[in-house]
Parts: structure tokens; C-alpha cells; sequence
């Protein structure tokens, strides 16, 4: 039987799982990988495996003549570049916003004096507890960027248009920074509204 949209928003149900037994399968440097055993809604058990990570921020920079901040990344795990927005681990301790100022600037040398928040989204929840929450940044002043020794970034910028032209055409494959780009239309055309950051 097919549940209503008014239920289906409902916390909580019969599908829940419950953990029994968890173990630490990797330890590694940015997340771990665990493995649980779970018991079922239907009282049996089965195992997930699944990250373990601290989050991340994604950050939609807006320039004064209302194009936005991009960036060519190189990612190891398929082999080519990508074009994103800035985006970075949330560190130890620290709160999404911080890590949102910390990495704009890390990354683009740019600062912001308006921010709002966006959204949250989990980009992988079959086996990741990875939560990216997503700023949008205004007022921006440029400056020199700091990034890690290991981090080659190239930065560019690009019209609304052209990054919706870019995700239609399959050159902008990441899904936050696809998310990010419809939020950005949904924004420019007066249809959602943001928040300040708390």
C-alpha cells in the first residue's frame, strides 16, 4: 500500500532498524568505515556498512556583478576534474557557519559579509551519515587564499545561466553543486527564501 505525502512526513514508523553490535572496520584520516549488525523491522538481523563522517559545508558565493565563485577540482576516486562550489570538512568541534567562513577564504581568499543559510542535504545515505549543509555568500572581498599543500584548485566564475546550462549538459555532475545551482534559481526568481545563519 502507497502512504500519503502526509504520512510519509512522519517521524518515526515500523521500518526502523535497530543496532545490535558495532565495529570500527577502518580508521582513517577524514572518516571510518563501520560495519553493525541491525535487527529488522521484521525481527531479523542483517549487517550495514557505512561511513562514518563529520559533515562537510558547501558555499554558493555570489560576486558583485552577480556571477558566482566556482571551482576545478581534481577527484582521485574518478579520475578527473570536476566543477564545484567551495566546499570543506567540517573540523573537530567546529560549527558549520565557522567552517563556511573558514573554507571561502581558505580556498578563494574571498570573505563575505552576508550570509544565509540554505539547506542541508545528505548526498549519500546508503552508506554515509554525511551531512552538507549549504550557505549562500553575498558582499564578497577578495584576498589570498590559504590551502592545503595538498590541495590544487583552480577558481573561476560563471553566470546562473551558464551553470544551469552546465548541469543540463552533464558538465556539472557533483550533486552538491547541482543542488546548489537549482536552489540558486529557485532564489533568483523569488520563489524560496533564506535564513540568516543562526
Amino acid at each position: 500500500m502507497i502512504s500519503s505525502d502526509n504520512e510519509a512526513a512522519l517521524p518515526g514508523s515500523n521500518l526502523d532498524e535497530t543496532a545490535l553490535e558495532s565495529r570500527i572496520m577502518h580508521k582513517g584520516l577524514f572518516f571510518d568505515v563501520y560495519r553493525d549488525k541491525v535487527r529488522l523491522p521484521d525481527n531479523e538481523t542483517s549487517q550495514r556498512e557505512y561511513i562514518r563522517h563529520p559533515g562537510a559545508v558547501v558555499i554558493l558565493p555570489m560576486l558583485d556583478d552577480g556571477r558566482y565563485l566556482m571551482e576545478r577540482q581534481f577527484r582521485y576516486p574518478l579520475n578527473r576534474v570536476f566543477l564545484e562550489f567551495p566546499a570543506g570538512k567540517i573540523d573537530a568541534g567546529e560549527e558549520p557557519f565557522d567552517t563556511a567562513k573558514r573554507e571561502l577564504m581558505e580556498e578563494t581568499g574571498y570573505t563575505a559579509s552576508d550570509w544565509q543559510y540554505v539547506c542541508t542535504i545528505h548526498n549519500a545515505i546508503g552508506y554515509s551519515d554525511e551531512a552538507l549543509t549549504i550557505y549562500l555568500a553575498r558582499g564578497l572581498k577578495s584576498g589570498k587564499e590559504h590551502r592545503d599543500e595538498e590541495e590544487f584548485i583552480e577558481t573561476f566564475s560563471a553566470t546562473l545561466s551558464q551553470l544551469l546550462s552546465w548541469v543540463k549538459e552533464g558538465q556539472i555532475t557533483d550533486a552538491k553543486t547541482i543542488i546548489g545551482t537549482f536552489w540558486l534559481e529557485k532564489i533568483h526568481s523569488a520563489q524560496w527564501e533564506l535564513s540568516h545563519p543562526g
